[in-house]
């Protein structure tokens, strides 16, 4: 057990062990502005570890659990096999560190492999890598990629996109010489009119999201079949699940696809760690960034796995690297992996439909509701917006005492969208939770 001071005496005797003669705390802390630093160190005495898992299991239990969940806005609560936890929980997989060493990681490569082939099956691509960080993060990566790849400098992205994500994409370009033009937003279908507007000869790429943040479905192969004709690229951020249903970004002409990867068997936790992924076509592989492992023969003749088109990356290039990205979400991609390897393509598509047709329900219900509006005006796979008579805050608020994560309040994002509140439904909803959330709406507004 460590020893932990409690008298003033301890504390500078530990002071001038560490070269502080003088005894006092503050000369420790002199090189940090005043105004920075804490206001007090007057922590409290050690425990015993007995105490600190009493004392952090009391604030645990402050948490509420067991929310019927409606929130989605691109995190989603679907139902995780329990066979995934058992998978990635096994010691040579959760330990696992960077596979530089073939000869000594062929089955961390292999899981690699087998993610990038799932990954390119379900969005109809060509290349993958061994995943990114989150999906705001892989959108940045792609405009990064068509830039490259075009030697041009503008970028569009459709106001459908998910603010977050967009937010993102701002802030990593903030310093580079890259034009950013956003569309404005709209809760349908992209504005063609818009992106014909700001698309010319210097556009890199075009941003779409399907479907959009505000669960509308679109079909953009006529907006691609512009754009590769000025030689522009497209680039679609997708909800993979919906992928079960909905064309692939490959038949709608993407030429590189991105996505968050929380739905396949990542819980939601806290805002992380999730999982970017990223593919495209087989002509954008050296100018994406990451690992990518890739299949081939050892010396005996033997089918093997490696990192290949390493020559892209930072340990390599250095400063010319494709990205300064320096590691992947590995365990994360294992756990999509397991779970797209456990629904298998029926499976998927099962999961989707009932998304879908549970949503449409919701939408029904909720629309039957005196005073909510909900909005149709475009096809929804699995969330969609109603507007309140009340205050959406306000709503969610009473909901939650009751249970129930009701939606998202679109006002915290958009300032004229203060009476509106954005629905998800997974498979994991059951028809009595979404009359319960009719009916809680319904007394919260009214009652």
């Amino acid at each position: 057990m460590s020893y932990v001071p409690h008298s003033d005496e301890d504390r500078q005797e530990m002071l001038k062990s560490i070269g502080i003669e003088s005894g006092k705390m503050d000369e420790l802390f002199k090189g940090i502005p005043g105004h920075l630093r804490a206001s007090s160190f007057d922590l409290p005495t050690g425990k015993s570890e007995f105490e600190v898992v009493k004392y952090l299991e009391a604030l645990a239990g402050k948490n509420v659990t067991g929310l019927v969940n409606f929130v989605g806005a691109g995190f989603y609560d679907h139902y995780i096999p329990a066979a995934v936890d058992a998978v990635v929980s096994r010691s040579e997989f959760y330990t696992a560190y960077t596979p530089y060493q073939p000869e000594a990681s062929q089955g961390t490569l292999q899981s690699i492999y087998e993610y990038q082939s799932c990954i390119c099956r379900l969005t109809g691509m060509e290349v993958s890598n061994a995943s990114l960080y989150d999906g705001g993060t892989a959108l940045y990566e792609a405009a990064m990629m068509a830039v490259r790849a075009t030697g041009r400098n503008k970028v569009l992205i459709d106001g459908g996109v998910n603010p977050i994500y967009r937010r993102m994409v701002r802030s990593y370009t903030a310093n580079l010489s890259i034009e950013l033009v956003e569309t404005p937003v709209s809760l349908t279908r992209s504005d063609r009119e818009e992106i014909d507007k700001h698309l010319d000869d210097n556009t890199a790429a075009v941003i779409f999201q399907n479907p959009n943040f505000f669960g509308a479905v679109d079909d953009h192969g006529d907006i691609a079949r512009k754009c590769h004709e000025l030689g522009a690229l497209v680039i679609e951020s997708v909800y993979p699940i919906s992928l079960g249903l909905l064309k692939t970004p490959r038949e709608m002409g993407a030429d590189i696809v991105t996505g968050e990867g929380q739905s396949l068997g990542i819980p939601l936790s806290f805002g992380g760690p999730y999982l970017g992924f990223i593919a495209a076509g087989k002509e954008f592989a050296r100018k994406m960034p990451g690992r990518i492992a890739g299949a081939t023969t050892d010396a005996r003749g033997r089918r093997s796995f490696v990192l290949t088109l390493q020559a892209r990356e930072q340990h390599i290039r250095r400063e010319k690297a494709t990205s300064n990205i320096c590691s992947n979400e590995a365990l994360c991609a294992l756990r999509a992996l397991v779970y797209m390897c456990l629904l298998g393509k029926e499976g998927l598509k099962k999961v989707a439909r009932l998304c879908a047709d549970k949503a449409e329900y919701a939408m029904q219900r909720l629309d039957a509701v005196k005073g909510v509006e909900v909005k149709r005006s475009s096809p929804a796979f699995n969330e969609f917006v109603v507007r309140l008579p009340k205050d959406p805050d306000e709503v969610v608020g009473k909901l939650l005492k009751k249970g129930i994560a009701a939606g998202l309040p679109l006002g915290r994002y958009y300032e004229d969208m203060a009476e509106h509140m954005l629905v998800a439904v997974t498979e994991k909803r059951t028809v009595r939770e979404i009359d319960m959330l009719a009916e809680a709406l319904e007394e919260a507004l009214w009652s």
